[in-house]
């Protein structure tokens, strides 16, 4: 990020704090407390990025979170739900607004080349030796996050109430959101009136925002199929039932669901993304396992996605000949299954004007219906209800972002340009500090205003 940039970016958020309360003393002081902690901020996040650890494995991550929460002044608990960590800054009388970010990584061996990359090698569920990288920036979380408490905590004056930070483990199993409320994070700990959450995104350029109103994020469950037949030898297929065609048909059948039987325009996909059949080049095997990754809006069009599924995979089998003792197995795990996220109507709004009194209008996008999935989604289901709120940051380079517009996929060079655009990816390199001071900033933002001194 140029200096002119960074100038322009400190200004915008100055003159927004310059008039975010009349009463508010040296209204300066959140400007100067984020350029303070800036290198702090960054070292912390190249170190993350170069340690990361598996879903629910955060032993290290957590520990060193909990010392810096500390070091800023919080009241911090430790192993909530798993590795979780709690930290607590009691400010006076006044509304309890909780900051959440996930501290886990994936088995994906990093490709960016960064002189931070990660290295390191673990175990990944099955046992097998993987790389691991936060792929998905939850390093960047939290970042932000340590940020927003550091600076908050140094701004008092501008805020009254009870700030709870919640680093969280286990997103990508979706598990550790359950873990920590299982647990007593609202019962042990001051109950939030208002959840903030955030997620980087390569989709929009860095130093911006992005977020939506209402139905915010897709529902996602892992459908397991298992294809059945009767195997034998290659040379003889008459003999068999061969469970590999009838999973070919099964396939691009199962491509129908979206296209003829949900109602165009409703967000949802069914990704067949693990095929498995098979021994040896001259042997029609006896089963084929499929994984699929589904994604819905809501519970009723999951239902009716997963009867699709069931239906096709037994009538295609009807249609192979196959008999009933044969027909093929679908399962899924409901308790590993991720909710659709919804963004509070009323908190979106006041976090949206916000966003656009501190970083312009022409920084503040709308941002679709993400197929994305986030167990963000479990903290607002809570009785009562929880007002949630969950945003994005830009992550990109602008000017990548601009020299591709209008390219297709299939126009970019696989390494260099189009793993730069998704999440998981072992090329995913979000830009540092303009994300970073841009979360910060948005949080702190989002945080003053909804616990500001009258």
């Amino acid at each position: 990020m140029g200096k002119t940039k960074i100038r322009f970016f400190t200004a915008g958020i100055f003159f927004f704090f310059l008039n975010l309360s009349v009463h508010a003393q040296n209204k300066n002081e959140i400007v100067s407390s984020l350029d303070k902690k800036y290198p702090e901020l960054e070292s912390f996040y190249k170190y993350m990025h170069s340690h990361p650890e598996l879903s629910l494995q955060e032993k290290e991550t957590s520990a060193t979170i909990a010392k810096r929460l500390r070091k800023s002044g919080y009241s911090v608990s430790e192993n909530i739900g798993g590795y979780g960590v709690v930290g607590i800054m009691k400010n006076g009388e006044g509304p309890v607004v909780a900051l959440r970010a996930d501290m886990d990584a994936l088995p994906v061996t990093e490709k960016t080349g960064l002189p931070y990359a990660s290295k390191l090698i673990g175990k990944d569920k099955n046992g097998n030796d993987t790389g691991i990288m936060h792929a998905c920036g939850h390093d960047i979380h939290c970042t932000v996050m340590l940020g927003s408490a550091g600076v908050l905590a140094e701004n008092k004056d501008l805020w009254h109430g009870t700030l709870v930070m919640i680093a969280q483990p286990g997103e990508e199993g979706c598990l550790g959101a359950k873990a920590m409320i299982k647990d007593g994070l609202f019962t042990r700990f001051p109950r939030p009136n208002y959840i903030l959450g955030l997620h980087v995104s390569p989709l929009f350029p860095s130093g911006s925002i992005a977020f939506k109103e209402g139905e915010a994020m897709a529902g996602s469950l892992s459908v397991f199929i298992t294809v059945r037949g009767i195997g034998g030898h290659a040379a003889m297929p008459n003999l068999t039932k061969d469970p590999v065609v009838l999973s070919a048909e099964i396939i691009m059948a199962l491509q129908t669901i979206l296209s003829r039987e949900l109602a165009p325009g409703i967000p949802s996909v069914v990704t067949v993304s693990s095929i498995h059949g098979g021994t040896a080049f001259n042997i029609i095997p006896d089963k084929v396992e499929l994984s699929l990754s589904v994604r819905y809006p809501s519970p009723e069009v999951r239902d009716k996605i997963l009867s699709a599924i069931k239906r096709i995979c037994e009538g295609s089998a009807v249609a192979a000949g196959l008999p009933d003792a044969l027909m093929p197995l679908v399962s899924y795990q409901m308790e590993k299954e991720y909710i659709p996220l919804y963004n509070n109507i009323e908190l979106s709004r006041k976090a949206g004007t916000v966003f656009e009194k501190t970083f312009g209008k022409d920084k503040v996008f709308p941002a679709p219906f993400m197929t994305w999935a986030e167990d963000f989604a479990f903290y607002s289901h809570e009785n009562p209800p929880i007002p949630t709120f969950f945003y994005f940051i830009g992550a990109n380079d602008p000017l990548f972002l601009e020299s591709i517009k209008g390219k297709a996929i299939t126009e970019l060079d696989p390494v260099s340009a189009a793993g730069r655009l998704t999440l998981h990816s072992p090329y995913f390199a979000p830009s540092p500090e303009n994300t970073i001071k841009t979360g910060v900033a948005a949080m702190c933002a989002a945080v003053l205003e909804l616990m500001k001194k009258k």
